[in-house]
């Protein structure tokens, strides 16, 4: 493994852990502090949305001041933002208008993390700049790789450190260790890849254009290709909020699987989803092409999401699962590698991290409106979202030859 990955693998793998750490523990850490259920979606609506602001904002700095300054400032304020969050389990639980400060305090510190954890795109557009054409497919199918096994490892090992004598503080302290490696790898291993022209003209930043994603796009002009792979990043961004936001109730519903059982059941899909998105897309990225590979992606995704509804057997129900699994495993490593490929590199930041902000925006709008659909027309839920990749697919197929792809 070359080094100077080393920085990019420890971001993307921390990125993932500073939400899946947290999903064992949040609920229990809201209802510790007498606040309702709802609160809980809020705090993870409130780290999708800042993620959504800073992300634009922090890949477009990476354009102006370099990559590595502002990674290690994005790091450096997740590791804060940790800290807020331990010192808020100790203030006693008292009320301002009706609210709990603790809680008021957490809720600042998952904005905090959102705000500076918005730097996938910034991590993304290093990638971009150190790899060359060939090397994109697979080291962006790694980081899909890492990703899955963030998802597979924070939960366990949020869990497991809520268990010891430090209870939820153990969650946190971990988190911290980890974010501190990182944040000394980045000083000690990263070696600057962007090294911008003094002759650039520096784009001011406005909250309002942060929000208007359509406008920016339109501001950076970034050309048909990557248009048409936004557009199909927004359709399949809103399938996967609307799928995390519903999953877990549909897994219970459908299995009576309790806690264990179904924790053992995402880790197990956790495994899958990152050997397939580290080694399985490499491959079939080789064979037919990165584009090709994206619809096939798609193809699966639909299979699968449909599919899922037909059977209350759990080796079937697995056996569909899996071409869904292989479905999201092929589509989200591509649709980073097409993105930098075509992206101009003068303006690689920013159009990572409009790319980054279209997945924090689905997050932060649609896992709710997804369990609260879910809450009336249950299964049937998972038609309707069966026809988003399926649009998508379509799309990619009648302008994907048009646009060049």
């Amino acid at each position: 493994m070359k080094k100077k990955y080393i920085p990019a693998y420890l971001l993307t793998f921390v990125n993932v852990l500073g939400f899946s750490i947290l999903m064992p523990v949040l609920p229990f850490i809201v209802a510790k502090f007498g606040t309702p259920q709802w609160v809980y979606g809020l705090l993870i609506t409130l780290y999708s949305t800042f993620q959504f602001i800073g992300a634009p904002i922090l890949g477009s700095l990476s354009d102006q001041k370099g990559r590595k300054p502002i990674l290690m400032l994005s790091q450096a304020g997740t590791l804060l933002s940790w800290v807020i969050f331990l010192i808020a389990l100790y203030i006693p639980n008292t009320y301002v208008l009706g609210i709990s400060i603790p809680i008021l305090i957490i809720a600042f510190s998952r904005i905090f993390d959102g705000v500076t954890g918005g730097n996938t795109s910034v991590t993304n557009a290093y990638v971009a700049d150190i790899t060359t054409r060939d090397e994109k497919s697979y080291i962006f199918g790694y980081l899909g790789g890492i990703a899955g096994l963030g998802m597979i490892i924070g939960p366990g090992l949020g869990g497991v450190a809520a268990s010891t004598s430090f209870e939820y503080a153990g969650t946190l302290i971990v988190a911290l260790l980890v974010s501190s490696v990182t944040l000394i790898s980045i000083y000690a291993w990263m070696k600057e890849s962007h090294f911008p022209e003094a002759s650039i003209q520096k784009p001011t930043f406005s909250f309002k254009k942060t929000f208007l994603v359509v406008s920016r796009i339109k501001e950076v002009d970034p050309g048909e290709k990557i248009k048409l792979l936004f557009l199909l990043k927004v359709i399949f961004a809103t399938m996967m909020a609307f799928y995390i936001g519903s999953i877990a109730l549909f897994l219970i519903d459908l299995f009576d699987f309790n806690e264990k059982e179904l924790g053992m059941f995402m880790f197990v899909v956790g495994i899958f989803l990152s050997f397939n998105q580290a080694f399985l897309s490499k491959k079939v990225i080789a064979k037919i092409g990165e584009f090709n590979t994206l619809k096939v992606g798609l193809a699966c995704s639909f299979v699968g999401l449909f599919c899922i509804t037909l059977t209350d057997h759990l080796w079937l129900f697995i056996a569909f699962y899996y071409i869904l699994n292989l479905g999201l495993s092929l589509t989200f490593p591509t649709f980073n590698s097409l993105i930098s490929i075509h992206a101009d590199p003068k303006k690689q930041g920013e159009i990572m991290g409009i790319s980054d902000s279209l997945n924090s925006l689905a997050m932060a709008l649609f896992p709710v409106v997804a369990a609260a659909a879910y809450g009336l027309i249950e299964y049937k839920l998972y038609y309707l979202m069966s026809a988003l990749p399926f649009l998508a697919l379509v799309i990619a197929v009648i302008k994907g030859k048009r646009a060049g792809l």
